[in-house]
């Protein structure tokens, strides 16, 4: 355990050994990492607990400088554990060079099915007493990790003092094809909004879809594809992400001796944006979170997109209607294209066949929770369906929401201290 101070904060290195199979606690074990964060004024006191659970999956907690963003906020009144995940930044990472240790892709898929909500929760209960003495601690969910909370509240309420949801209240029973089938409307929602503020854009990405189609250019070994540069519109979840895209499109061409091409500038850009290099179980695991019995998840994505032919960019570029962006969507060709998931293609395929998920909710006993829960629910959000989560937030007794169209799904990012203060006050009934 190391200690070290940034700007108005003193931070601990933790680590935790849990069981990588939690129903056999003497099996193999794991090592799962957090940064304690303590305000360097009330380092000395004794201060309850918050726990931070990372979007996802498949991000390590935010590294944060001081007393940045929310935690500034919340180092007023607690001690911040910023947990990593199990599989992700510091805690036993899973990715093309660490999992051929388990051996094959079979070896593989049976590791990561322990890597789901279900686990990490069991993991917050193994490491909540060794900081809190057994009391209860706050947790903090932000998109995957609301649906952590909510697992959490599920299976072991008693490890609760309050739970604070921003955009990650996930609907309780829906499966993956459902999850999807509502998502493409919600970007294609997103993508007009876009082409409406930079109607320069549609031209742009037109031909940038038609270029790539024709070349097939590699950036360090990353194909680049059509649907790879549609799948950019990721960013468009964000509160940024429509300037940020505009930006990416807007220096896509340059002028050579052998005409024009697709720039150096744009090439790195979209392979930085689309690569799994930094967070790779984001698309291994992206469907197995909502698989729940014995229905497969079957690439669940890939399947519903067939139902929405606007999306295919050959159409598109066949007529002369704009090439839609998509996001948050899992597909088999990600596993072709970059080669930090190449590697995992079999695996990821044994996933989506996969037919023993545990039930990850309890309905009845969210019916009867007796623990206060807020949570900020924002207006059309791209990643997680407004509508589930609002069905949600009524099946579980108490739950307080926060409906607004201030802030896209980063608002804990974006409104930081004013979107935590927000959902305090609810969750203390004091709004």
């Amino acid at each position: 355990m190391s200690s070290y101070r940034q700007p108005g904060v003193d931070l601990t290195d933790r680590r935790f050994t849990v069981p990588l199979d939690h129903s056999d606690p003497g099996g193999e074990q794991i090592e799962v990492y957090g940064r304690e964060a303590v305000a360097a004024s009330r380092a000395g006191e004794e201060l309850p607990w918050l726990v931070y659970l990372e979007g996802g999956p498949g991000f390590g907690a935010r590294r944060f400088v001081g007393t940045e963003a929310w935690l500034g906020r919340a180092l007023r009144e607690f001690r911040v554990l910023l947990l990593d995940q199990r599989g992700t930044g510091l805690s036993t990472p899973a990715n093309r060079q660490t999992l051929p240790l388990r051996g094959g892709p079979r070896e593989q898929a049976d590791y990561l099915a322990h890597f789901r909500s279900d686990s990490i929760v069991r993991d917050c209960e193994l490491i909540r007493p060794q900081l809190t003495g057994g009391a209860p601690w706050t947790v903090l969910g932000q998109s995957f990790g609301g649906f952590c909370a909510v697992r959490y509240l599920s299976a072991a309420p008693e490890g609760l003092k309050e739970v604070l949801i921003t955009g990650g209240l996930p609907s309780l029973d829906a499966h993956a094809d459902d999850v999807y089938r509502a998502a493409y409307p919600r970007i294609e929602r997103k993508v007009a909004a876009h082409y409406a503020r930079y109607p320069q854009d549609v031209e742009r990405a037109r031909a940038i879809a038609a270029y790539l189609a024709e070349h097939r250019p590699e950036s360090a070994g990353h194909r680049l594809t059509p649907e790879g540069f549609q799948s950019l519109g990721i960013l468009l979840g964000t509160g940024s992400g429509s300037h940020q895209l505009h930006y990416l499109l807007e220096n896509a061409f340059v002028r050579t001796p052998h005409g024009t091409e697709l720039s150096d500038t744009f090439q790195e850009a979209m392979r930085s944006a689309a690569s799994f290099a930094g967070h790779p179980l984001y698309a291994l695991l992206h469907e197995a979170i909502y698989g729940q019995g014995e229905r497969v998840t079957d690439w669940a994505a890939e399947r519903v997109r067939g139902e929405f032919p606007q999306f295919d960019a050959a159409t598109a570029l066949k007529g002369d209607g704009p090439v839609l962006f998509t996001g948050e969507t899992i597909h088999p060709w990600h596993f072709d294209v970059d080669p930090a998931l190449r590697p995992l293609r079999e695996t990821a395929e044994l996933l989506a066949q996969r037919t023993d998920w545990p039930v990850l909710y309890d309905s009845e006993r969210l019916a009867v929770n007796e623990v206060p829960v807020a949570a900020a629910v924002y207006h059309d959000d791209m990643y997680v369906d407004t509508a589930d989560s609002l069905r949600t937030a009524a099946a579980i007794r108490g739950l307080r929401t926060w409906v607004t169209n201030e802030y896209e799904h980063d608002g804990i990012r974006a409104g930081g201290p004013r979107v935590l203060d927000r959902l305090l006050s609810l969750v203390r009934d004091e709004a």
